[in-house]
């Protein structure tokens, strides 16, 4: 799995939600059980690549995300929102 991209294309310069779509039509293929075998092999490490994707761009996400926090004194920062 150390080129899995090389032959699927590149997943990178997808964004979040095609890359979360690719990985649903992937998952419903798989469900369905109709694929041959090697087809399935390739899905699934496919849906390995997206996932991983995804899960870059939420965690992106979330640390841009932040809060503007008014101190004591008036004194004004931003802090990172913590989701967990």
């Amino acid at each position: 799995m150390a080129h899995e991209d090389d032959a699927r294309g590149d997943v990178s310069a997808l964004t979040f939600e095609d890359a979360l779509s690719e990985l649903e039509g992937i998952v419903r293929r798989l469900e369905e059980g109709s694929a041959k075998l090697d087809e399935a092999i390739s899905a699934y490490e496919r849906g390995v690549v997206l996932k991983r994707h995804c899960e870059a761009k939420l965690q992106e996400a979330q640390t841009r995300v932040e809060k503007i926090v008014v101190g004591p004194g008036g004194s004004v920062t931003a802090e990172r929102i913590d989701f967990d």
